[in-house]
C-alpha cells in the first residue's frame, strides 16, 4: 500500500532562526528572492524528515505561492498544494487544469468580499495609527485571501484588528470567509478555499490512480487540523499552535 504525508512546510518542516530555539545545528530550508536564508531546519527536523522519504511520498501543503514554494530548498516529487489550497501543483510542477478552474469561478465570487475586508482594515488601521496594511495575495492570475502583518511584530496589534474589525464583518456580512491568525499574520480567507479541499482533491487523485493508500497529514497551526482530518493520522509538532490547542491544554 502506497503512503502519502500531506505536509505544511513553514512551522513544520523549518522555521525562521528566532523559532529555532536553542539548537546550533542548524541547515538552511528557504530562501529569499536575493538567495539569502530565511528559514532553517533543525537536526531533529532533518532526521524526520529523512525518515519519512525513506517510508513514503510527501506531498507539501503550503499557503506559499509558487515562487516562494520554488526558494524552498526541499525537493519534491509529486503532487504540491500551495497558495493555501488555490493552487494544486501535478507532479513535474505544473497547475492542475481543473483544479485551477474549480478555483478561478470561486475567487473570483470571493473578490468583492476581500476587497472589502482589506478595505476596512487599511481604513482601521490609518485611524488607530497601526502600521500594518493588508493586501490580497494573488497567485496564477487568481485572487485567493487577504493578509495583514505588523511591521514590529505585535501580536496585540493583530489581536485588535481580528477583534474590532475582521471578526464583527465576519458576523455581519462576511460569512463566506473565516480568519485565521497565527505568528504575525492574521488572514481572511473565503471558505472555498482551504487545504483539506485540495488535500481532498489530491487524495482522490491518488487513490483513482493506485488503488488503497494511507495518508498522513503534519501540520503546525490551528487551520491545518482541518486538512489533517482528511487524512487518516495525524501528526502535530509539539511546541506549536496546534498542539498547544490539542494536546497540552488536554
Amino acid at each position: 500500500m502506497k503512503k502519502y504525508l500531506f505536509v505544511d512546510l513553514d512551522d513544520t518542516l523549518f522555521q525562521s532562526p528566532g523559532k529555532c530555539g536553542a539548537d546550533a545545528d542548524l541547515h538552511p530550508a528557504a530562501f529569499l528572492k536575493d538567495g539569502s536564508a530565511c528559514s532553517f531546519s533543525t537536526a531533529r527536523q532533518r532526521a524526520l524528515l529523512a525518515m519519512m522519504q525513506r517510508e513514503m511520498t510527501l506531498i507539501p501543503a503550503t499557503a506559499r505561492n509558487r515562487d516562494a514554494f520554488g526558494r524552498v530548498g526541499i525537493a519534491f516529487s509529486d503532487y504540491a498544494i500551495v497558495d493555501y489550497g488555490g493552487v494544486v501543483l501535478a507532479p513535474g510542477g505544473e497547475p492542475d487544469p481543473f483544479w485551477l478552474a474549480r478555483m478561478g469561478a470561486a475567487m473570483q465570487a470571493a473578490l468583492p468580499g476581500l476587497e472589502r475586508i482589506r478595505q476596512l482594515i487599511d481604513d482601521f488601521s490609518a485611524q488607530a495609527g497601526l502600521a500594518g496594511r493588508a493586501r490580497i495575495i494573488e497567485d496564477c492570475g487568481l485572487p485567493f485571501y487577504v493578509v495583514v502583518k505588523d511591521p514590529d511584530k505585535r501580536d496585540e496589534r493583530l489581536e485588535r484588528l481580528e477583534r474590532e474589525v475582521a471578526a464583527p464583518w465576519c458576523a455581519a456580512e462576511g460569512s463566506d470567509y473565516f480568519i485565521h491568525r497565527n505568528g504575525n499574520n492574521l488572514a481572511i480567507l473565503p471558505n472555498a478555499l482551504g487545504k483539506a479541499h485540495a488535500v481532498e482533491y489530491v487524495r482522490a487523485k491518488l487513490a483513482a490512480q493506485h488503488g488503497d493508500i494511507l495518508t498522513f497529514g503534519m501540520g503546525d497551526s490551528r487551520s491545518d487540523a482541518r486538512f489533517m482530518s482528511a487524512c487518516d493520522y495525524a501528526i502535530v509538532p509539539s511546541g506549536t499552535q496546534l498542539a498547544r490547542l490539542a494536546l497540552e491544554a488536554l
